[in-house]
């Protein structure tokens, strides 16, 4: 079984459980979607969708996040991770995307990553929910059952989405992301995989070596 076959196969396994895998951060607005990854940043999904309903209804439109006071703003996103950087860049987002864009998000990895905060992970996501354009989306998941199944060998997520350009098909970029966001919540956990419940465990490297101790 090649890469891409056994990529293939994955989805395909992982489809039956998870047959509708989205995007788990909450937004009504493109521009939501994108301070919500920012936020997300060495941060969980459901940690952020605790504090962004309250933070969108704070701040209502780009100029009044632009318009933000600083210590105020780092106030109200404090339960996540290094919210400092994270105020600033939103801050410092938002203006840039008043001034230069018009309010629209940019619809190109390119200078989507020119923007505060924001990498090739959280382009990628804007590219996947936002346009609608196949999307490799590598979060930490993403790395550890990437690893793990054996599709590839490296802890740099710019790497890791080379390699699996290059091996799932393209129409399946954004929903092989997903699905590994969804499995590796739900089975294979970082600390504690449940390898001996998982339905991809024959295909898995992981689960190969362990068995084989």
């Amino acid at each position: 079984m090649t890469k891409t076959q056994k990529a293939i196969y994955v989805v395909e396994k992982l489809l039956k459980l998870y047959p509708d895998p989205k995007c788990t951060l909450k937004y009504n607005k493109p521009y939501e979607l994108l301070i919500a990854t920012i936020l997300a940043a060495q941060s969980t999904d459901e940690r952020v969708n605790k504090i962004t309903p309250k933070l969108f209804k704070k701040y209502p439109s780009l100029e009044h996040i632009a318009n933000a006071d600083l210590e105020e703003l780092e106030e109200d996103i404090k339960s996540v991770g290094f919210y400092k950087n994270k105020a600033k860049n939103i801050k410092e987002t938002a203006k840039l995307l008043l001034e230069k864009y018009n309010g629209m998000l940019p619809d190109n990895i390119e200078e989507l990553t020119t923007l505060k905060g924001v990498g090739r992970k959280t382009a990628n996501v804007v590219m996947a929910n936002i346009y609608g354009v196949p999307s490799v989306i590598v979060d930490t998941h993403c790395m550890r059952l990437s690893n793990r199944i054996g599709f590839v060998s490296s802890k740099d997520p710019d790497k890791i989405e080379i390699e699996l350009r290059k091996i799932v098909p393209r129409d399946m970029y954004t929903v092989f992301s997903n699905l590994m966001v969804y499995h590796g919540r739900a089975v294979c956990k970082a600390r504690k995989p449940k390898c001996n419940e998982c339905v991809i465990n024959n295909v898995c490297d992981f689960y190969s070596s362990q068995s084989d101790l």
